[in-house]
């Protein structure tokens, strides 16, 4: 695997356009699965998660080509049910198959996904909504088997957490089914928004997307789309929270002002000030951050949540700006219990941090981090190291790199436009 080699304060600032939203695309070549005419998708990211889910589209069929962004996608005849045990491994939305298969053939067979290892990851809405939608489930515990022999029904769904990926589950299984599904409780995030946009295009009947009871009318056949994927509004909240840490001007272009509503909210109580407008955001240069307590005085605490909450995404990157801001504040994740796991690695390289549990840390700022050798767990942590070190003085490595690149598109490129000093090996 790779590995970034990083020069502290190198960072000087200026301007970064966004990538498509990583977490939409994934979704969206699932469901090109359902169509058997030709699709277009722009600003698609060019990173590995991506490449993953078209290995798996192709080995199940579909032709494509990909270049400067666009992707040319279709699937006329589905050639195989069953997905190796490799392929699902490499990412978390492999699972998202499952529609597609049973909407076309009547079966599916996945192994469990990969994806990062930030804690429990329930598949448990995925399977209550595939069955109930029809679908007969086989679970060997090692693989997952799903036959629809009748086709799938519409009915009223009510999950018992929103979750992203079994919402876009549910709806890709749901817009080619018999009659209307109904769910409640679907998770909000912009990405399910634009996947139902997306399918839209294509010929489904999806309302309420964006809102916590999406409505799906059941119609025969999707055509193809000629879709344009939004910005991701994770990379640029990791941009922002690079330019915040490093006191440098920024401006992020590629942006839609109420997906980063509750950033900015959570960046103000830690003492940063930003500018939204149309298309981009704009975070001034020089800024002496101070934590805003509570009304009383008292130590505020930051939260992530489904969505419009601060996305569990933008935790880590978040963590590393506070060692920056005057004052102590405290995070509390509640999403994942390995997630916090990281900031042993930001103690080591000067921290004033306290880790609680799993779920809690509090940040003691501001704190001069200094140079250290690295190593990225996830997506979001390999990108708060990031962060970190280019706050630190000296050098810094990070390991497995690669990890990052997951979820970022021409990452160092980005970094070297706004002055930063990385080198690949």
């Amino acid at each position: 695997m790779n590995s970034l080699i990083i020069k502290g304060g190198s960072i000087c600032g200026g301007e970064v356009t966004v990538s498509g939203n990583k977490n939409a695309v994934l979704p969206m070549i699932a469901a090109l699965m359902l169509s058997d005419e030709e699709s277009v998708i722009r600003n698609v990211p060019d990173i590995r998660d991506v490449h993953s889910m078209l290995d798996i589209a192709v080995y199940l069929g579909a032709e494509y080509t990909f270049e400067n962004g666009v992707l040319r996608f279709r699937c006329k005849d589905v050639k195989n049910t069953v997905i190796s045990r490799e392929l699902c491994s490499r990412n978390r939305t492999s699972i998202l198959f499952a529609a597609p298969l049973l909407a076309r053939t009547g079966k599916a067979e996945l192994y469990p996904p990969g994806g990062d290892v930030i804690g429990r990851r329930r598949l448990d809405g995925h399977f209550y909504g595939l069955t109930k939608l029809g679908a007969q489930m086989d679970d060997d515990f090692l693989t997952y088997k799903f036959k629809a022999a009748k086709g799938l029904h519409g009915r009223e769904l009510f999950l018992d957490e929103a979750s992203v990926t079994a919402t876009e589950q549910i709806i890709i299984a749901a817009v080619t089914a018999k009659g209307t599904t109904t769910l409640y409780n679907a998770a909000c995030e912009p990405h399910v928004s634009d996947l139902a946009a997306m399918l839209n295009e294509m010929g489904a009947k999806i309302s309420g997307a964006g809102s916590n009871t999406i409505t799906i009318e059941g119609v025969e056949k999707l055509s193809g789309a000629d879709h344009s994927v939004c910005g991701d509004h994770i990379e640029a909240g990791s941009f922002l929270a690079l330019a915040a840490a490093t006191g440098t001007p920024l401006t992020v272009h590629g942006t839609t002002p109420r997906h980063y509503w509750m950033l900015r909210r959570v960046f103000e109580r830690l003492g940063w000030q930003m500018t939204l407008r149309a298309d981009r955001i704009i975070i001034p240069g020089g800024q002496e951050p101070v934590v805003q307590t509570d009304f009383g005085g008292h130590i505020p605490q930051i939260s992530d949540g489904t969505w419009p909450q601060y996305p569990s995404d933008m935790m880590s990157c978040t963590i590393v700006a506070a060692t920056r801001s005057r004052g102590t504040v405290m995070f509390f994740e509640k999403m994942f219990e390995s997630r916090i796991y990281f900031v042993d690695r930001l103690i080591g390289m000067g921290a004033n941090a306290i880790v609680c549990d799993p779920h809690r840390v509090v940040i003691t700022g501001p704190a001069q981090l200094h140079g250290s050798s690295l190593s990225s767990p996830d997506i979001r942590a390999g990108m708060a190291m990031v962060i970190a070190a280019f706050c630190a003085r000296g050098e810094s490595r990070i390991d497995r790199a690669d990890v990052i690149y997951r979820g970022y598109e021409h990452l160092v490129d980005k970094l070297r436009a706004i002055g930063g000093v990385v080198e690949e090996v």
